[in-house]
């Protein structure tokens, strides 16, 4: 579980309650701010204890639970539920709906109340761009018989969560040979590389998924913060590829829904490149898109309607969407990975990009090295950035994806969460951030993420060329999909085997993610390194190892 913060900053404590633990959050800087309106109708997701805590990893082969087993053991006890309903009712607020197996109340009412009930100190911020946002500052609080009850509230603060792991390539962007930042090229003397891009069905050829399966029967879930998708860019792009589009269906989450804003630079990118990735690879898989809004609120209860979708069960889940782990606070971390600890013991793998600029994640405020999240959760499946080359089914090179401190795959050490059981013999260092913590080693998996070697897809009517880790979490979905049609159920929590069978990987050996952003960071060796984590999956050398076909 993530590590507690602490902070010294004194906050109000309201008579009879006391404060939530982990729920600190720091007020925006360099923003203007002014108090938020009394009569605001406001929306929260109260995060309930389970019946039972769920500890520790699993183990290879583990059995997952059915939802009903996961419901007697680790959903929401209604006696607790009952409690918090009680005590939102008592105070004025309104009961939306609760449920057992995503251990949430969902409650609103206008801020001037909700804020009173909870103690917490609510503004309208401005940035300097004209974006508008509610903010919370200091700690939420809950009546002390709620203690341990309540471990999580969602909602009062709505500023932007996550960014999106995709980038267009751009055909006057320099290119180098080895990852040496773009405006170092002059100086360096190398001649560009003329990029040669893939359909996501080269891709799969080259990393040699499986072609005796098609993801038929599987359902892969795909979590999306904004932007949507058009069915006549799906079926251009489908046709491209000489595929039947696949069934892609849309849920609505916390009043987001299927929005396409008809701009490839925006969230559209991000939700047709997941698709079509995704669907090339196992073209008769069921698609669900989760929707939501761009928030800790917003992504939270994406993540928890995927995970616990009793109509279309995704056996897989992608998600390319995050943030430095810094940018979280402490109950957010805790609530998600609490969400993918679930996920697994269901039998759903979940996947997520692990960023896109390098060693620093893009926090470039202290000059230090950081992982995103949710790939840094120990139950994730974190996929990393290459920079392949190849052609007719044969790969010339692939190293370490590093082109710029703003186009390099993320990866490194987490400084909240502790080295899981599976890492334990892969050789992951101590954080390099100065905190020396024995963490999470991030990523699992490469693939190729390079924009200038990347993929071939339709957006808003025109065809691109996009890279990014986006890409590698539908791609890795995609495989698992496979893999679960293969073996007739869930791989699930496949962690603890693929780390114990590192020759069904193409190990990457060449190449750093160290950026100027941070100036220092993590290279490619042999055997599990912070840059391409294990390696390539070799899709039928895991077919052997996961399904046993």
């Amino acid at each position: 579980m993530a590590k507690t913060r602490k902070h010294s900053l004194a906050t109000f404590n309201p008579s009879g309650m006391i404060q939530l633990p982990d729920s600190f959050k720091q007020a925006p800087a360099g923003v203007e701010n002014k108090p938020i309106s009394k009569n605001t109708i406001i929306e929260l997701t109260l995060l309930i204890r389970g019946k039972n805590p769920m500890t520790g990893t699993l183990s290879a082969n583990a059995e997952p639970l059915s939802r009903d087993a996961y419901d007697a053991q680790f959903g929401a006890d209604e006696n607790d539920i009952h409690k918090v309903t009680a005590f939102a009712a008592l105070n004025g607020l309104t009961i939306i709906h609760s449920n057992i197996s995503k251990r949430t109340v969902q409650i609103k009412g206008k801020s001037e109340a909700i804020c009173a009930v909870f103690g917490v100190q609510l503004n309208q911020y401005t940035t300097a761009d004209g974006n508008k946002f509610r903010g919370r500052t200091g700690y939420v609080y809950i009546p002390n018989d709620l203690k341990d009850i309540i471990t999580g509230v969602f909602g009062f603060d709505n500023r932007m969560s996550a960014e999106t792991h995709f980038q267009i390539y751009q055909e006057n962007t320099p290119v180098t040979d080895r990852g040496i930042d773009s405006g170092t090229f002059e100086a360096n003397k190398k001649k560009p590389i003329v990029p040669k891009s893939f359909l996501p069905t080269e891709i799969a050829a080259l990393y040699n998924f499986p072609t005796n399966a098609t993801g038929a029967g599987q359902c892969i879930g795909i979590i999306e913060l904004d932007g949507g998708h058009t069915q006549k860019d799906l079926d251009t792009f489908f046709k491209t590829v000489n595929l039947k589009t696949p069934t892609v269906i849309s849920v609505g989450i916390d009043g987001a829904m299927n929005n396409p804003l008809n701009d490839p630079n925006s969230a559209d990118g991000e939700v047709l490149l997941d698709i079509e990735v995704a669907g090339s690879v196992a073209p008769n898989a069921k698609i669900v898109m989760y929707y939501a809004p761009n928030t800790d609120q917003g992504f939270l209860n994406a993540i928890l309607a995927a995970v616990h979708d009793s109509v279309n069960k995704p056996s897989v889940i992608s998600i390319s969407w995050g943030n430095p782990e810094v940018n979280w606070t402490a109950q957010s971390l805790k609530a998600f990975n609490d969400a993918f600890q679930a996920a697994s013991m269901l039998g759903i793998t979940v996947c997520a990009a692990s960023g896109d600029q390098g060693s620093s994640d893009g926090f470039t405020t202290d000059n230090n090295v950081h992982v995103d999240f949710p790939s840094s959760s120990p139950f994730v499946l974190a996929c990393g950035g290459t920079k392949l080359v190849g052609a007719n089914k044969v790969i010339s090179s692939e190293t370490v994806w590093n082109e710029s401190s703003t186009s390099a795959g993320g990866g490194g050490i987490s400084d909240n969460f502790p080295l899981p059981d599976y890492q334990k013999n892969a050789k992951v260092p101590t954080s390099i951030s100065g905190t020396n913590f024995v963490g999470r080693g991030v990523p699992d998996v490469g693939g190729n993420a390079d924009p200038a070697t990347g993929y071939r897809v339709v957006i808003d009517g025109g065809t691109y060329t996009i890279g990014g880790t986006s890409a590698v979490a539908p791609l890795i979905a995609g495989l698992i999909a496979l893999m679960n049609e293969l073996k007739k159920k869930p791989v699930g929590f496949i962690h603890p085997l693929i780390y114990a069978h590192p020759e069904i990987f193409r190990d990457i050996t060449v190449g750093d993610n160290t950026t100027t952003a941070s100036k220092k960071g993590f290279t490619a060796h042999v055997g599990w390194d912070a840059c391409t984590g294990m390696g390539v999956p070799d899709g039928k050398k895991w077919s052997k190892v996961l399904t046993g076909v």
